[in-house]
């Protein structure tokens, strides 16, 4: 393999090793958790700034109605007095007040249902956020799972049955060779061994006789 393609390889298997982390599922998870839980602090942050201004105009109101009730009886007070024209100054205040109260009390309502909806979004978040963390507990083992039998596999990947095959016949090929070497060693060592002891010596007339007799016997 070339050196520039080996740099390749390598430069290919780095950035597919940094893709690989960025997707890591539990890492994925744990962002999302991230993000819910800013968007859940952003709603609570709303429906508290809500809340506010809900209690700030009720507030208001029942100022509104305390000051109407002050000049009723600055009113009653005056007529009682005889002085018409504090009385006159005091009913026109209520009924000022009177109208500002309506408003109030309208723009109240209004208030209420901007509460009650923000109350609704945030506990709809609220509620995916909880599923969100049991699902993301039953995805964290499932990938830990996965995970774990995927190391498995590819610890087992690198086995080839194949190879081992091939160099267990290798070697058992290698061993027969050399006991055939032994083997043929037996019947090749020193192969004039068997000529060794009929080396032709002297044989007498004697000897030559006696044979004779006895082949004619």
């Amino acid at each position: 393999m070339g050196i520039f393609k080996r740099i390749k390889t390598i430069a290919s298997a780095d950035i597919n090793g940094l893709l690989d982390n960025m997707e890591d599922p539990i890492a994925m998870l744990n962002e999302y958790t991230r993000e819910m839980e800013h968007e859940l602090g952003k709603a609570q942050s709303a429906l508290s700034r809500q809340i506010f201004v809900e209690n700030k105009q009720a507030a208001l109101i029942g100022q509104t109605k305390e000051l109407m009730e002050r000049r009723t009886r600055q009113a009653k007070l005056a007529i009682e007095k005889g002085e018409d024209g504090i009385a006159r100054l005091a009913v026109q205040e209520k009924i000022n007040h009177e109208q500002q109260l309506s408003i109030y009390e309208q723009q109240l309502e209004a208030i209420k249902e901007q509460t009650n909806i923000l109350k609704e979004k945030y506990n709809e978040l609220l509620v995916t956020y909880n599923e969100l963390q049991h699902k993301k507990i039953l995805l964290a083992s499932r990938a830990n799972v996965a995970n774990s039998i995927k190391q498995i596999q590819k610890v087992s990947s690198t086995f080839s049955a194949d190879n081992i095959v091939r160099g267990v016949t290798k070697a058992e090929e290698k061993i027969l060779f050399m006991e055939a070497e032994v083997q043929a060693g037996g019947y090749t060592k020193n192969p004039l061994n068997s000529y060794a002891g009929t080396g032709f010596s002297y044989v007498s007339d004697d000897e030559v006789s006696k044979e004779l007799e006895k082949l004619k016997g």
